[in-house]
């Protein structure tokens, strides 16, 4: 970063902080990852100088010969990674993917069956300030409350008693997996269209770690950052059916000009999750997840649902420890630690302060800790979430922290 550091050292040096940031804390954001070089050399490309209106071979605008060719490539591999027989990889996120599937094969005020706003929604799927609630009518299924699992029985009366145009399969908080075969089973009773959105465990899907809901589904969409590693974009898969509806959805109805640059960042992202490499990594993240689950039960979290299928686990601190989800943050926060905030099922609290913190294991799975390193970070959420307001003690943890950071660095200096 010649050029900034010269030109404006105020922003360079902000970047340069959030770096050092990143280099010396553990995350545990379950939504969050680091890319690789190889995707940052092509999200910052001179394809972001082109205009790119339209799709492969009938764009508006001259000289796309380069361009189409690695959208095109772009929309090769990501097939080849989800089995998928159509994809569009222009959705500029996750929101906008969601927007366009809606405008594509709902009306206004049509039903769709979505999870309970309470347990592990997303805004895009029907909260009261967002464009999904404001346009379509919103029925919620929800979880057992002795299991904390999908209660399936639930979700086929509810199919059946209200007659969807649509089902949606999704969360961002559900260490579960998820019966995709009962999903398609219970839409076809209904004639439903049933659409997944996988966004935080798309990369388990890549290496069939998790069971891939394409084959089931209509239609699917994820984002493509996250647990990817990926640039922050997102992509439609389709039956070939959909893809017509879904192509003019997305362009001109939802958005205008795609990124080229960070479809380029995707196919290389694609290449990189078609290697055997990322399969080992799909696996370890599992691993790690459920160890640091086991290791925090035994240390006297309650860990939601008791366990976890994928990568992530949320933890009622308020349960466990009497604790509310921002002193944990916050003293997890001083030991240089990244968590965030999130409602457990049912919570009693107000979801601006829930009882619970999600941990996920994509980002230090990327670092290759594995199980020793587990177990030492799972010691210190214990000590620190215990010893919030000790600030000796909480120093002492921080300096374990930053020795596993310098142990296991990002990028390779």
């Amino acid at each position: 970063m010649s050029y900034l550091m010269d030109f404006d050292k105020e922003l360079y040096w902000y970047i340069e902080d959030e770096a050092k940031r990143q280099e010396n804390e553990i995350e545990l954001i379950a939504s969050e990852n680091y890319v690789s070089e190889g995707v940052l050399e092509a999200a910052w490309s001179i394809l972001t100088n082109k205009y790119s209106e339209w799709y492969p071979w009938k764009r508006y605008y001259a000289w796309q010969v380069n361009i189409d060719k690695i959208e095109t490539l772009a929309i090769e591999r990501a097939k080849e990674v989800f089995w998928a027989e159509y994809v569009n990889v222009q959705p500029l996120s996750g929101s906008p993917a969601n927007l366009a599937v809606y405008l594509a094969v709902l009306s206004p005020w049509d039903t769709v069956l979505w999870m309970s706003l309470d347990q592990w929604w997303h805004l895009s799927h029907g909260h009261p300030l967002n464009f999904s609630w404001l346009l379509y009518n919103i029925i919620w299924y929800t979880l057992d409350k002795e299991t904390e699992i999908i209660d399936m029985d639930e979700v086929e009366k509810l199919a059946i008693e209200n007659k969807p145009k649509m089902i949606i399969a999704w969360f961002s908080a559900y260490s579960r997996n998820l019966d995709w075969k009962r999903f398609r089973e219970i839409a076809d009773k209904v004639w439903a269209v049933l659409m997944a959105d996988i966004s935080h465990i798309a990369w388990l899907i890549a290496w069939w770690a998790l069971e891939n809901p394409v084959p089931y589904c209509d239609i699917v969409t994820t984002t493509t950052h996250k647990t990817l590693r990926w640039p922050r974009w997102a992509i439609i898969m389709s039956k070939e059916e959909f893809w017509p509806k879904i192509a003019r959805a997305v362009f001109p109805g939802v958005q205008w000009w795609p990124h080229e640059n960070l479809i380029a960042a995707k196919a290389i992202a694609f290449k990189e999750a078609l290697l055997p490499e990322f399969k080992i990594y799909s696996r370890q993240v599992i691993d790690n997840a459920r160890l640091l689950a086991k290791e925090l039960q035994d240390h006297w979290f309650r860990i939601i649902s008791w366990w976890t299928d994928n990568h992530l686990m949320l933890v009622d601190v308020f349960w466990s420890f009497g604790v509310t989800w921002k002193e944990a943050e916050i003293a997890l926060e001083n030991v240089w630690i990244s968590c965030n905030k999130n409602m457990i099922p049912y919570d009693d609290r107000k979801p601006l302060d829930p009882s619970g913190i999600r941990l996920g294991t994509p980002a230090i799975t990327t670092r290759w800790m594995k199980e020793n390193e587990i177990k030492i970070i799972a010691k210190i959420i214990f000590e620190a979430v215990k010893n919030k307001d000790d600030e000796n003690i909480l120093k002492w943890l921080k300096s374990e922290i930053q020795w596993l950071c310098e142990k296991f660095p990002i990028y390779n200096k």
